[in-house]
């Protein structure tokens, strides 16, 4: 008779117990909130920076070019991500990590110096590239280090994910201040940003704690035929859509709404109470209490891994994102309710936040199980986090340029009903391909439940 360990009782243990130790996860967690804190810093500063052009002596930026600034990011990190991706499992993921800083570094001090719109654009996509490099060789590592811990990867995906979304949201209220102190010479901070990432990622992940690049195994001459055989071999697209639309619907949010609140009210927009006139300092205090509560429902989700299905947890994120947007477009026409109205309202709306949250470690996690058919190909596989997370935000931000120019916030709301309900469609088919690397209980607790092998 054999007996079953105890849990272990802390992410640390648990990460003591992999065969690559628990400091090299915890140094990617770290280097990937310091990368994210530059980036969320620089995206937030140039929204700032666009608002004040006039100031500066250059033209107005009007929102649809702030959504095709937004969109250069994403465009590079969607582009660039399966070709680190595969560079990671040839040369190792370690390596790769490291070329994310050195890209961001570059980026920011070339912004410091500009008002062109032109040259801004070609930063936005050295700072995705900076992205496109880092994040598959993180999670690719990630992966490979949980592959024997079920609860170890749920709650390391999800610090991965609070981590980014730490490091942007910080970032984003750090912007708040520093921008009216600094102006374009704060973009410069963040060259100091990446390069403490770098360390943290070259100290951190000694080179015989990651797996041994996987190039030997392949065919030198097959490249980007073997990529596509194993996309074509896994379930992967099936999670493809509701991904997208997630991130889509995020990006709204993370870009075009931020402008819109910060931009001088339009009269066409009256109706609406959040259309413009915001300061930079009211925004960040707002980002801080709504980053608050995501990492919150980051932390909770992310620790149901092992007793809540992957897909359960995204459908009930997708059905808060729905309670957020009504108590959204409530809240923007709240001018004339009692004041307990609105503040029910924005209790309503943190409430759909919180599990909104559960939606992103949840996907992340199903994208990691989906690498166990896969394991020289983690970083390739792993690459697609940033795929998706790219086109979700091109199409937010195109999108949500698009309706905001038209219907101004209104019409972000909407425009984000429309991808929640596309988020929705292949999750029952979805649900049937669910691989759980350790054999997590059923949603009623009835017994391990995986799904067909290699999905």
């Amino acid at each position: 008779m054999t007996t079953t360990p105890s849990a272990p009782t802390s992410l640390i243990d648990e990460l003591r117990s992999l065969p690559s130790g628990g400091a090299p996860v915890l140094a990617v967690t770290l280097g990937t909130f310091t990368l994210r804190l530059a980036t969320g810093v620089t995206g937030t500063m140039l929204l700032f920076y666009y608002a004040s052009f006039p100031e500066f002596g250059a033209n107005a930026v009007q929102p649809w070019e702030v959504g095709i600034l937004g969109a250069l990011f994403y465009l590079s990190e969607l582009v660039g991500s399966p070709i680190f991706g595969i560079l990671s499992d040839r040369l190792g993921h370690r390596r790769m990590m490291l070329v994310g800083p050195a890209f961001g570094a570059v980026a920011v001090v070339i912004t410091t110096f500009t008002t062109s719109l032109l040259v801004i654009g070609a930063t936005r996509l050295l700072e995705g590239g900076s992205t496109a490099a880092s994040v598959p060789s993180i999670l690719g590592f990630i992966a490979f280090a949980t592959a024997t811990n079920e609860v170890a990867r749920g709650k390391a995906v999800a610090r991965f994910e609070a981590a980014t979304l730490a490091g942007l949201m910080v970032g984003m209220v750090l912007a708040g201040f520093l921008f009216p102190l600094l102006h374009a010479w704060a973009f410069l901070i963040n060259a100091v940003l990446y390069a403490l990432s770098f360390a943290l990622y070259r100290s951190g992940v000694r080179k015989d704690a990651e797996p041994k690049p996987g190039a030997a195994n392949h065919d030198k001459q097959e490249g980007l035929g073997r990529y596509k055989r194993i996309l074509k071999g896994s379930h992967v697209w099936l999670l493809a859509p509701t991904w997208i639309a997630i991130n889509a619907t995020l990006g709204l949010y993370t870009s075009q709404t931020l402008f819109q609140l910060v931009r001088a009210p339009d009269p066409a927009f009256a109706s609406q109470q959040l259309m413009g006139g915001f300061s930079p300092v009211q925004i960040s205090l707002g980002l801080g209490a709504g980053g608050l509560l995501f990492f919150a429902g980051l932390f909770y989700w992310g620790g149901r891994f092992k007793d809540t299905k992957r897909t359960t947890i995204i459908l009930r994120g997708i059905a808060g994102g729905g309670v957020l947007l009504v108590a959204g477009a409530g809240i923007n026409h709240a001018a004339g309710l009692p004041m307990p109205v609105t503040l029910a309202l924005i209790g309503v709306a943190g409430a759909g936040l919180f599990v909104l949250a559960g939606a992103t470690p949840a996907a992340i996690g199903l994208l990691a199980d989906m690498t166990e058919a896969y394991p020289d190909d983690r970083g390739a596989i792993m690459g697609l986090y940033s795929v998706f997370l790219g086109l979700g935000q091109i199409i937010g931000s195109t999108l949500g340029g698009l309706a905001a120019q038209v219907y101004g916030l209104d019409g972000i709301f909407g425009a984000s009903v429309v991808l929640l309900a596309v988020a929705v469609l292949p999750i029952r088919q979805l649900r049937g391909y669910e691989h759980h690397v350790g054999g997590p209980l059923s949603d009623d607790g009835g017994g391990p439940k995986a799904g067909p092998a290699g999905g």
